[in-house]
C-alpha cells in the first residue's frame, strides 16, 4: 500500500471520535488531492460498505470539513463528491458498484426513493392519473440529465423514471402538481332556431383556427339531429365561450327574410333539389292535417348547376327543418379502390409420329400402294403428281406438314416409283398471364372498366360473277367485336367496414392468330356474382382447373398392328392441355382524402420508378455501345412533392 493511502486512512480513522452523550460515530474528513480509489477504501473501512471499482474509476478528489459529521452524512458527502466527478454508486443487493455516470442505466438501482441517499440512482414508475403519460415526457426531458432515463408507457399510462434520488423526487413533485384533475365535462345546449348541423359546422371552421400560443382547441363539438342539440365536450372556459356564440348563431329569422343560399360540398344540387320538393310534396299528400302541411305549399327549391348550389324560399318555421335535411344529405360519401387479380396458367404440350409412302407401277400413272393420312398433310402423292406434271405453280412445301420431315425414294416416268415421308413434331406453349385491373367508384355508384381492341368478324360476303364479261362486284359484311377484360361493379359499404360488391367480369382474347377476319376463334370467361369481402382482403371469385389429354391413332387395318413393320402404316397424335384460371378481387375503403392520395401516389411511383428504372438500362446500353437508336430516352412522370 502507497504512502498516501496509508496517510488518507489514518487521517480517517483518527477523525473518528466517541462522544460521550451517543454511542454514534463523527467524522471530520480532511482530503486535499487524494486518490479517488484511497478515498474509496476509507469510505469502505468506516462504514462497513462493499464496493466493487469499475477500472474507468480514477480521480483525484478533494473534499474538506471544518466541523464533524454522521457516519450516514459522511456517506452522502462521498456520493455528492462521485457525482462531482461524473461517478455513481449503484446498489446492487450487499454491493455497491462504483461506475461512470454513462453507465449507470445499465444497472437497476435502488427500486424506489425509501433507504437511498440523495446521490443513490433510483429507478422509479410512476402512475399518472388525469393527463397522457406521453405529454409529460417532453416537458421533464430536459430535467433529466444525460445518464439518466425517461419514457413512457401508454398502454398503462406510466412514467418510468431512472435517476438520482434527489432528483427523481423533484420530478415526482412535478408531476403531482401537473397531474391534477381538470374542469372537463361534456354539457348539452338546446336550439330553438338554428340547425344544430349547420352551427356545429360552422365553429367547428372557427375551432380549426390556431391559436396565439400556436396549440389546438381542446373543444369537442357534436350535433344530435334528432333533438336539434349541440354537444360540448372540454373545459369550462372553452364551453362558455362555445356557448355565447351559439347563443349568438341561435336567433329567429327575421318574418320577411325566408329565402337562403346553400352551396353544397358534396350533393348535386339538381339532384338534392329534387328529393326536397319530392319530400314535402310526398309529406303533404300522406299528412294534409299536419300542422306544418299549411306552410308546405310555400316551400321552393332551386338548384344553381354553376355554383352547386341551391335555393331555398321557405317559412322561418320550416327553414330549419330543410337545413337540416340538407345537413344530412350532403356529406363526403365513400370511395372504393377494387382491385380485380386475374392468373391464367396454361400448358400446352402436342406430340405427332407418322409416315406417309406411296408405289406405283412402270409406264403408266396407276398406284400400287399407298398411305394417306389426314394429320399428315398431303402426302407423298400429290408430291409425286407434282413431280410428273412439271407443274411449277405449286410450292412442294406447302404440302409438307410441319415439324421434321424425312423424305426417301425415287420417282421417275419410267420403271416403279417409290416414295416415303417420315413426320415429327413436338410442341411446347406456355402462357402465363397476370392482369391487375383496378377502378375506383363511389359508394353505391356503378363503375366499369374495359380494356382491349375492336376485333373484325366477317358475318357475310357476296360476289356477283354475271355472265361473260359481266361486271363482278363482290363484298363482305363484318361485325366488330370487343375483344379483353370488361370489369362492371358496383359496391356497398355495409356497417363493419365490410362491403358488398356486384361484380360482372368478362375476359376474352384470340386463341389463335389468322390473317383475316375469316374463322377467327375467341376465348371467353365471364363471371356475374355478388360477394361481401372485408375492407383490404382478398376474396377468390372463381376459376377453373382444367386437365385434357387428346390422342389420335391412325393406321392401317391389321397392317398397323405388325411390330416394327407397322410402323408404317400407322400416325399417332397426341395433345394435353393444362389450364389453371383463377379471378380475385381485394376491395379498400377510401376513407379521406389522405387515403386516396396513398393509395393513387402508390401506383403513381410504381409507374414512376418503372420509367427510370428503364432509362438507367438505356443509358447502361448506351454507355456500351448496344444502343443502335440513339437517344431514346422514356419520358417520365413529374414527381409528386406532397
Amino acid at each position: 500500500m502507497s504512502s498516501i493511502k496509508i496517510t488518507t486512512i489514518l487521517l480517517l480513522l483518527l477523525a473518528i471520535t466517541n462522544n460521550s452523550f451517543s454511542q454514534e460515530q463523527s467524522i471530520t474528513p480532511n482530503y486535499l488531492g487524494v486518490e479517488l480509489r484511497s478515498v474509496i477504501e476509507a469510505v469502505s473501512s468506516i462504514t462497513g460498505k462493499n464496493f466493487i471499482i469499475d477500472p474507468r474509476v480514477r480521480a483525484e478528489v478533494t473534499l474538506l470539513s471544518s466541523t464533524p459529521m454522521s457516519t450516514e452524512a459522511f456517506y452522502e458527502a462521498f456520493l455528492s463528491l462521485l457525482q462531482v466527478h461524473g461517478f455513481v454508486a449503484v446498489q446492487a443487493g450487499e454491493i455497491i458498484k462504483i461506475v461512470p455516470d454513462s453507465s449507470s442505466r445499465q444497472y437497476p438501482g435502488y427500486p424506489n426513493l425509501e433507504g437511498a441517499a440523495n446521490d443513490d440512482i433510483v429507478t422509479q414508475v410512476i402512475k399518472i392519473q388525469n393527463i397522457s403519460a406521453a405529454q409529460l415526457v417532453p416537458i421533464l426531458r430536459p430535467l433529466i440529465p444525460q445518464y439518466g432515463h425517461l419514457a413512457a408507457h401508454s398502454g398503462s399510462n406510466m412514467l418510468i423514471v431512472s435517476d438520482r434520488a434527489n432528483n427523481v423526487d423533484r420530478i415526482l413533485n412535478i408531476i403531482q402538481r401537473i397531474d391534477q384533475s381538470d374542469d372537463s365535462d361534456v354539457e348539452i345546449v338546446n336550439l330553438n332556431y338554428a340547425s344544430a348541423a349547420e352551427i356545429v359546422r360552422v365553429l367547428t371552421v372557427l375551432a380549426k383556427a390556431p391559436r396565439p400560443d400556436g396549440s389546438a382547441s381542446q373543444i369537442s363539438l357534436v350535433a344530435d339531429t334528432r333533438t336539434n342539440s349541440v354537444l360540448i365536450g372540454g373545459e369550462q372556459n372553452g364551453r362558455l365561450k362555445i356557448r355565447a356564440l351559439i347563443a349568438h348563431l341561435d336567433t329567429s329569422l327575421e318574418e320577411g327574410d325566408t329565402s337562403r343560399v346553400r352551396y353544397l360540398r358534396y350533393a348535386d344540387a339538381e339532384i338534392l333539389a329534387g328529393k326536397l320538393l319530392q319530400h314535402f310534396s310526398q309529406q303533404n299528400r300522406t299528412s294534409p292535417n299536419n300542422s306544418q302541411s299549411g306552410s308546405n305549399d310555400n316551400i321552393n327549391v332551386w338548384a344553381d348547376k354553376q355554383t352547386n348550389a341551391i335555393i331555398v324560399n321557405a317559412p322561418p318555421k320550416m327553414m330549419r327543418s330543410l337545413m337540416g335535411i340538407v345537413d344530412q344529405l350532403d356529406i363526403r360519401r365513400l370511395q372504393v379502390l377494387v382491385e380485380a387479380i386475374i392468373v391464367e396458367i396454361v400448358a400446352d404440350r402436342t406430340s405427332e409420329l407418322g409416315v406417309t409412302w406411296a408405289t406405283d407401277g412402270s409406264n403408266n400413272d396407276n398406284i400400287i400402294g399407298a398411305t394417306n393420312f389426314p394429320s399428315m398433310g398431303s402426302g407423298v402423292i400429290q408430291l409425286a403428281a407434282i413431280n410428273n406434271n412439271n407443274n411449277i405453280n405449286v410450292n412442294p412445301a406447302t404440302l409438307i406438314n410441319e415439324g421434321m420431315s424425312i423424305g426417301v425414294g425415287k420417282i421417275t416416268k419410267e420403271g416403279t416409283s417409290f416414295a416415303a415421308i417420315l413426320n415429327a413434331l413436338e410442341g411446347i406453349a406456355d402462357t402465363n398471364i397476370i392482369s391487375t385491373p383496378s377502378i375506383v367508384t363511389t359508394d353505391n355508384e356503378e363503375a366499369s372498366l374495359n380494356v382491349g381492341q375492336e376485333v373484325p368478324f366477317v358475318t357475310g360476303s357476296f360476289s356477283n360473277t354475271g355472265s361473260t364479261g359481266g361486271a363482278i362486284n363482290p363484298f363482305q359484311t363484318i361485325q366488330r367485336e370487343q375483344v379483353g377484360v370488361n370489369l362492371t361493379i358496383t359496391p356497398q359499404i355495409n356497417e363493419g367496414d365490410s362491403i358488398l360488391l356486384e361484380i360482372s367480369q368478362e375476359i376474352s382474347n384470340i386463341s389463335q392468330s389468322a390473317t383475316g377476319a375469316v374463322d377467327l376463334i375467341t376465348n371467353e370467361r365471364t363471371l356475374d356474382t355478388t360477394v361481401i369481402v372485408g375492407d383490404g382482403d382478398i376474396l377468390v371469385l372463381g376459376g377453373l382447373l382444367e386437365d385434357q389429354l387428346r390422342e389420335s391413332n391412325q393406321r392401317v387395318p391389321i397392317l398397323g398392328s405388325i411390330p416394327l413393320i407397322g410402323t408404317l402404316f400407322k400416325s399417332k397424335k397426341t395433345a394435353k392441355v393444362k389450364t389453371n384460371l383463377m379471378v380475385f378481387i381485394r376491395p379498400t375503403i377510401l376513407e379521406n382524402p389522405e387515403q386516396a392520395t396513398y393509395e393513387t401516389n402508390k401506383k403513381y411511383n410504381y409507374i414512376r420508378d418503372l420509367q427510370i428504372e428503364e432509362n438507367k438500362i438505356k443509358q447502361l446500353r448506351k454507355f456500351r455501345g448496344q444502343d443502335i437508336v440513339g437517344n431514346t430516352e422514356i419520358p417520365v412522370l413529374p414527381e409528386i412533392t406532397n
